[in-house]
């Protein structure tokens, strides 16, 4: 950081929302050591950088080897013989230009340690462990010990006698509106039925906006005790006054004290180890034991056991034994150790990057003391990744070969490595995931074979918020494809990479070029998606060719994997209905009372104004038949799209011109202020006054209900003029007029327009509820209404109006770029209305994280399920065919809770007394070669002979091809298709997939589909 207090909020927004400002600002104080730099160190480093520390020292007295480029994604060919942290140096510091990066290629020592805050020791012996593991807890120096080898990892903290966790996890504060709260001891405080609370026993909370019972409003942190999904009691309330209405309860957040021990007196405690995949509780007791053995091996022998060494794994294990006189363990798992003694070797990038993130997070952890940090050792391993069969491969096989892959041959073998190279895989996503992906890929040579290749699609462009987590881009790529710019990175990672580039969307539209042969070319499928539709759809393409898929996703410090297998996993599956979470829309027009309701309307009403009047404008000017196509919509909707229509051209509201200079700008958007947020609330008030009741007698103005007040304008106020100058300036920006920010000189403008030209009539409707908003509809069909649209649809087809009307400039919602009004727009607009309805505001960080829907993201979490991913693509490249080799992961790394557990296999379902899964189809080809194509009657009789199914209809998409029509039997199947769908089949659409509905079991909702082959 250049100085404390500035944070670059364009580079680290996304993290911003997982860490917050306070936790940054200390994070950028601090002074990071991460001592050796071969895999897992440049890893480590890589993410420490990326999250904004003050400065970061890589410290390393070796020289590049060979082995080291199957994970240091830092060394090239041309580093061997050099050192390891100096030739990392360049590229991690153009990571990230406000973190000081500097190289001690000295050893480590005590006036070394003294000068940071934080000290992580990789490939270190277990000596330095012990050494320097005290002189950091003496010193309150927080101190980190990361390890892999092989297929196995292991992590260490120790942050000191008393170390204080701000805040414990990444949950916002629990918060809930008030309906009631009783005056008695103690006092019940009963939440509105919007949405169940989310406090716990012993949460403590504050009030605020409380009405009445103003007693709660000036108390310090009130303790809870809960008493149901919508209720608490606190204190005694007997003495407050009587509570009438509104109210906010909002958690405080509480620090936590936490003791750790040194690492010398840690490691005789089983009693510290995380687990984090319950399966193997005996295991990870055991490398517990393991990697102090192989501590042991090291020192006696001098290097580490040989590949598949037989000899050398009876002497580690012989060491185990030894130790386990003192420990005690009730289970020793002797064939863990043996494997660890076999791999230790091997150097692989998908656990050097699943451990690397989760010791970059601890640093952060350490820094900036947000989240729980691990208590105290951590073990992992990915032993499932070799094959499934004993191997009985000799010793040769796993020998360094001098290749860049050496690493990764000492665990797998030269025969395995040379499949990973013949691999064609499709990335879909060149974003955080992607960038990650392509980094393990291009180490692992996945595809870099002359058989192989990488296909790797990306619709986006490179922005800045971008560089915080996807490494692969810089400064100077901005604006670039990230498809284009990931793929020439990773080329320079690993020259012999095979690498294709696309900038496609993953949808409908692509299938020309992402068709039958070339999903039946691939060996596999990746998903870097950001969103549900997208996995969904990639899914289902994945099942309909048999492939397998590796997905993975992430929010904030949470992150998943899932693994889908052919015929042994179930897939992704359909994506989950969002619509629970929409808000309705009475509640949006009239009665919002969360500040997410005030932003919903703020986008709706920066749509509306700047972007959907603007594009009808233009519809309007270049299709003739417009205004025909939107009476085709329905009276309601059709009023008022061509009512909007009106409005823009016309312009009434600005004295029923188009705005031709500033002022007029500024003259509009003073009037849509009025508008808004005074004339519309007096009407909603004018018709539901504060003592306004229902007809069962209770007042109309509670529960969720806020009843609003109008504003009156204030040129002092800050937010006023904030929307008037944004509003004005987005209003010019439409019509090709420019503005200013001078709010000065804005405020003179206003001051010579009288008050009175600012009295626009209400646009306000008064629906109750979402029914009563349907009967408004229903109201608005009638007469009045058609002859509403009858005069709009004259207006509009005057030659005049069209001839005079000039092309308007829509704006498209950007929510990164501050210099474009939207943020200020949307920040202002709600707080306005938040201010109408007494709804707390919310500040431009917040307000963007919500109106611009953005996923919290931070690089630890990126690179974790990165690894995690690869090591699931050993599994599925070996071709493995037990599920109980797989893994779904879940991790929080905010509290360090990692669950794996085994994927769920397919469900089964029944047809004619038959077993079938979602893998399961007909596969039917419907022209074979020298005769023609089948005709429906024949693939009816296939299907018949072969499967002893009769079909009663057929379904292609959503269109019904036979249910009954006897004539079309004689048609090809084709000829049908086309006939019903008025379609030409598209030419790469090699493959129809046709549903059938079978008379044996006619009510079957789930049957296999028919695959049928034009090929």
């Amino acid at each position: 950081m250049s100085e404390i207090g500035e944070i670059d909020e364009g580079l680290y927004s996304r993290q911003l929302y997982v860490l917050g400002h306070e936790a940054m600002h200390r994070l950028g104080t601090a002074n990071v050591l991460i001592a050796g730099m071969r895999g897992l160190g440049v890893e480590i480093a890589k993410n420490v950088i990326l999250s904004g520390v003050k400065s970061v020292t890589v410290q390393d007295e070796g020289q590049a080897v060979w082995a080291d480029l199957s994970s240091q994604f830092f060394l090239k060919e041309t580093h061997l013989g050099q050192n390891r942290a100096t030739c990392s140096l360049q590229q991690l510091s153009a990571l990230n230009s406000h973190v000081g990066v500097s190289a001690h290629t000295g050893p480590l020592d005590e006036d070394l340690l003294l000068e940071f805050q934080v000290v992580v020791l990789t490939d270190s012996s277990l000596d330095d462990q012990k050494r320097f593991g005290e002189l950091c807890h003496s010193h309150k120096i927080k101190f980190i010990v990361a390890d892999t080898k092989g297929l196995c990892g292991q992590l260490f903290c120790d942050f000191g006698e008393e170390f204080e966790v701000l805040e414990q996890d990444e949950e916002k504060p629990a918060s809930a509106m008030i309906q009631s709260v009783s005056k008695a001891n103690p006092g019940v405080v009963l939440c509105t039925d919007d949405q169940k609370h989310a406090f716990s026993d012993g949460s403590k909370v504050f009030f605020s906006d409380v009405q009445g019972m103003t007693e709660l409003n000036s108390i310090g942190p009130v303790e809870i005790k809960v008493c149901g999904s919508y209720s608490f009691s606190i204190g005694d309330t007997s003495a407050f006054a009587k509570y009438e209405r509104g109210g906010l309860v909002t958690e405080v957040k509480q620090p936590c004290m936490l003791t750790f021990k040194p690492l010398s007196e840690a490691l005789l405690d089983h009693q510290l180890l995380k687990m984090n995949d319950y399966g193997k509780i005996s295991r990870h007791k055991t490398l517990h034991l393991a990697f102090q053995a192989l501590h042991g091996f090291v020192k006696k022998e001098q290097r580490l056991p040989r590949p598949r060494s037989q000899s050398d794994a009876d002497a580690l294990l012989a060491l185990v034994e030894e130790l386990n006189t003192v420990a005690q363990l009730e289970q020793l798992d002797e064939a863990a150790v043996r494997i660890l003694s076999y791999t230790a070797q091997g150097d692989l990038a998908p656990i050097n990057a699943f451990i690397g993130g989760l010791a970059a997070q601890e640093v952060i952890k350490a820094c900036s003391g947000k989240f729980t940090p691990l208590q105290q050792w951590l073990y992992f391993d990915a032993l499932e990744c070799l094959p499934e069969e004993e191997d009985q491969l000799a010793e040769c096989s796993f020998a360094a070969k001098g290749s860049r892959y050496d690493g990764q041959i000492a665990v797998f073998g030269s025969a395995f490595q040379e499949k990973l190279e013949k691999q064609k895989y499709f990335l879909v996503g060149a974003g955080a995931i992607g960038c990650e992906l392509l980094k393990n890929f291009a180490l692992m040579g996945l595809g870099a074979g002359d058989e192989g290749h990488i296909t790797v699609t990306d619709m986006d462009f490179i922005e800045r918020s971008n560089l915080n987590r996807q490494f692969l881009f810089r400064s100077q790529d901005i604006g670039k494809p990230k498809s284009d710019v990931a793929a020439k990175a990773v080329r320079k990672m690993n020259p012999g990479m095979k690498i294709t580039a696309h900038q496609n969307r993953l949808d409908p539209d692509s299938e020309g070029v992402y068709d039958y042969n070339f999903f039946m070319g691939l060996d596999g499928v990746a998903s870097a998606l950001d969103n549900v539709e997208a996995r969904v759809y990639l899914d289902g393409r994945c099942v309909q060719h048999q492939k397998s898929l590796l997905d993975g996703g992430t929010l904030g410090c949470k992150g998943h994997t899932l693994t889908v297998v052919p015929h042994l996993t179930e897939s992704y599956g359909p994506g989950q209905s969002s619509s629970n979470d929409a808000i309705p829309l009475c509640t949006l027009k009239n009665f919002p009372h969360r500040i997410e309701h005030t932003l919903q309307w703020a986008r709706d009403q920066f749509e509306g104004l700047f972007k959907q009047a603007p594009e009808n404008v233009n519809l309007f000017l270049s299709d003739a038949g417009f205004v025909t196509k939107t009476l085709g919509l329905g009276d309601a909707e059709a009023l008022e799209v061509l009512g909007g229509l009106w409005s823009s051209l016309e312009n009434m509201e600005a004295g029923g011109q188009r705005p031709t200079s500033w002022e007029e700008c500024v003259g509009w958007a003073r009037c849509k202020w009025e508008t808004l947020y005074n004339n519309d609330i007096r009407q909603l008030v004018h018709c539901f006054p504060p003592e306004e009741v229902t007809s069962a007698g209770l007042p109309f103005w509670s529960g969720a209900k806020r009843c609003p007040h109008p504003l009156t304008f204030d040129p002092d106020s800050t937010t006023h003029m904030e929307y008037v100058v944004a509003a004005a300036n987005l209003y010019g920006q439409i019509y090709g007029i420019n503005g200013t920010r001078d709010c000065a000189a804005i405020r003179t403008i206003l001051e010579k327009v009288p008050v009175t030209s600012f009295t626009p009539k209400s646009s306000v409707k008064i629906p109750v509820t979402d029914k009563e908003m349907d009967e408004e509809k229903e109201k608005d069909s009638d007469d009045a209404e058609k002859a509403r649209l009858e005069e709009l649809k004259g207006k509009l087809a005057s030659p005049s109006l069209k001839s005079a009307a000039m092309p308007m400039y829509p704006a498209d919602f950007e929510k990164d770029d501050d210099s474009n009004f939207h943020m200020d727009y949307i920040v202002a607009a709600s707080n306005l209305r938040a201010e109408n309805y007494d709804i707390p505001a919310a500040n431009r960080h917040q307000s963007k994280l919500i109106a611009g829907r953005i996923i919290p993201a931070i690089a630890t979490t990126t690179a974790a399920v990165a690894g995690l991913m690869c090591l699931e693509l050993y599994k599925l490249v070996q071709g493995h065919q037990k599920i109980s080799s797989y893994r779904t992961t879940y991790m929080h790394l905010a509290v360090s809770h990692i669950v794996m557990c085994q994927p769920s296999q397919p469900s089964n379902f029944a047809v004619a007394e038959k077993n079938y899964t979602l893998w399961d189809d007909f596969l039917v080809e419907g022209r074979r070669s020298g005769q023609q194509e089948m005709t429906l009657g024949d693939l009816f009789q296939h299907i018949k002979d072969k499967y002893s199914l009769s079909i009663c209809r057929l379904f292609y998409g959503t269109a019904i091809i036979y249910s009954g029509q006897d004539e079309r039997l004689k048609q090809s199947v084709s000829d049908v298709v086309r006939m019903v769908t008025k379609k030409n089949i598209p030419p790469h659409d090699k493959m129809l997939k046709l549903v059938p509905s079978f008379t044996e079991d006619e009510d079957c909702e789930t049957v296999p589909s028919i695959k049928y082959m034009l090929l």
